[in-house]
């Protein structure tokens, strides 16, 4: 075995300082999207440990987690506090469902016991995207099977 670091592990997204405010607005979009700005705050100042959890913070985090792809706009809605004022509502993305799944899962677990063709499907998922592999983007996991024993027996 390899000594050193190993690359993977938890998620970036979920750990660090901001990890705790992360992982609350995910929380809370996950259970009652969308929301605006406005109102991830007062749920993430409801929450044990971040009752002192400032606005401009949320708002930054929002930001943030908008920009790397977690968090996505889902409209606008009329706010009471401004006549004719818009709030944009906003919701998680795909990413933070997979980034909440992936932080759950133990990784060592679903390579023993999952499923052979959820292995096969997550295989060529993470090959296609670390590009270690040459795969067509055509190709199936069965196929991908064939390519690599064609490619192993001609090496």
């Amino acid at each position: 075995m390899v000594k050193g670091k190993a690359k993977g592990g938890r998620l970036s997204v979920l750990k660090g300082k901001e990890a705790r405010l992360n992982r609350a607005i995910f929380h809370i979009l996950a259970l009652q999207s969308p929301l605006i700005t406005y109102d991830i705050h007062k749920e993430v100042k409801a929450q044990k440990g971040l009752k002192h959890t400032k606005y401009t913070n949320v708002l930054r985090r929002i930001r943030a987690l908008e920009e790397l792809g977690y968090l996505e706009k889902a409209g606008t809605r009329k706010i009471k506090t401004q006549r004719g004022s818009q709030a944009t509502l906003y919701q998680l993305a795909t990413r933070a469902y997979l980034a909440i799944l992936l932080n759950e899962v133990s990784l060592d677990n679903f390579v023993q016991k999952a499923h052979e063709g959820n292995v096969e499907t997550m295989l060529v998922a993470l090959a296609l995207h670390a590009s270690i592999l040459e795969i067509p983007s055509n190709l199936s996991s069965q196929a991908f099977h064939k390519h690599e024993r064609q490619r192993s027996n001609s090496a």
